[in-house]
């Protein structure tokens, strides 16, 4: 039968092996090389293992309060994040790429359920106005009506409508992020909810023959909200699935290892909320021709997911690493 010295005996040199590295990388676990990060990693899971192993058979022993310091330190040094400066400078130029790119199934489903809804309300709105008409919030019932022959929206009917659409989709990029702790069900709710409302106001523009007019009034800033919209579509599902699958870990476990790529990809669209919101108050209206507006708005939401493609999913796979915080969630990187 095992005891505990004996126990102890067979695995001391593994875990002290596991301390010198701990000591040896610090707060910057690369100082070990790509080697060494390998053996940290693999030495850090065995000493989990072992923990978990010597809670069973012998709790309360006294070797628990020696392995339990060190299998803590060997987790933050797999898990821990270097220096501030450099994370977000890594963050900024790569990493919030990355986190976008890490899940590709989720960035098709997340358009999935956005564009599917919308599809469907376009057609429900040029073939049935009157009833689609009534899904629509009222600020953007002015979408439907046609202005009057020879003009095209005022500068206040523009100013107001594409305000409202600005913040509206602001609002579903925050109730997409957060709706993931629900299990993702409002997640899904405000993906489909959203899509099905823009196609259906853009079905009753062009039914009422002002769809020239919408698209002026949505192309310069529309598809980049749309892609943040995703974006945290992309956050909540990630939230979702973590307590839907959690594995072998508990939900609020699994839930708090996907909760920070949530956040740094919710922070990471920030910025682009802000140049939308720039171009909803500069590029919308009539002063500029509406190819010109068109052209602008698609070409940032191309960038946006050329980034997401060079920067995240391609850039990965060519520096053959992924941000510190997915290496130590995913064993297999450390092997």
């Amino acid at each position: 039968m095992m005891s505990p010295e004996r126990f102890e005996a067979e695995r001391a040199s593994s875990w002290g092996e596991l301390d010198a590295l701990v000591r040896k990388a610090g707060n910057k676990p690369e100082k070990l090389g790509a080697a060494g990060v390998r053996r940290l990693g693999e030495l850090y899971r065995a000493a989990a293992a072992d923990l978990a192993f010597a809670r069973r058979r012998f709790p309360g022993d006294p070797l628990l309060t020696r392995l339990e310091p060190l299998v803590l330190r060997g987790r933050a040094a797999v898990y821990g994040r270097s220096g501030t400066r450099q994370s977000l400078w890594q963050f900024v130029s790569r990493g919030y790429w990355q986190r976008l790119a890490e899940r590709p199934w989720l960035i098709f489903a997340a358009w999935a359920l956005l564009l599917g809804p919308g599809l469907l309300g376009a057609l429900w709105g040029l073939l049935d106005p009157p009833t689609a008409a009534g899904l629509m919030p009222a600020q953007f019932q002015g979408a439907a009506d046609p202005p009057v022959e020879g003009r095209d929206y005022d500068a206040a009917e523009a100013s107001a409508f594409s305000a409202s659409v600005m913040f509206n989709n602001i609002q579903v990029t925050l109730i997409a992020f957060a709706g993931g702790i629900a299990f993702g069900a409002f997640t899904v709710w405000a993906l489909v909810f959203n899509g099905l409302i823009l196609g259906v106001i853009a079905g009753l523009a062009i039914g009422a023959g002002n769809g020239v007019a919408f698209l002026r009034l949505v192309s310069s800033h529309g598809p980049l909200e749309f892609s943040c919209i995703i974006v945290g579509g992309i956050a909540g599902l990630r939230m979702g699935w973590a307590l839907i699958r959690p594995g072998t870990l508990r939900r609020s476990t699994s839930l708090r290892r996907e909760a920070l790529p949530a956040v740094e990809m919710a922070a990471g669209t920030i910025p682009w909320l802000v140049l939308c919101g720039v171009l909803e108050g500069f590029a919308t209206g009539p002063e500029l021709p509406v190819w010109l507006q068109a052209s602008l708005g698609f070409s940032l939401a191309a960038l946006f997911w050329t980034l997401v493609y060079v920067r995240g999913s391609r850039g990965t796979s060519r520096a053959g690493t992924a941000p510190r915080a997915s290496r130590a969630a995913s064993p297999a990187a450390l092997r």
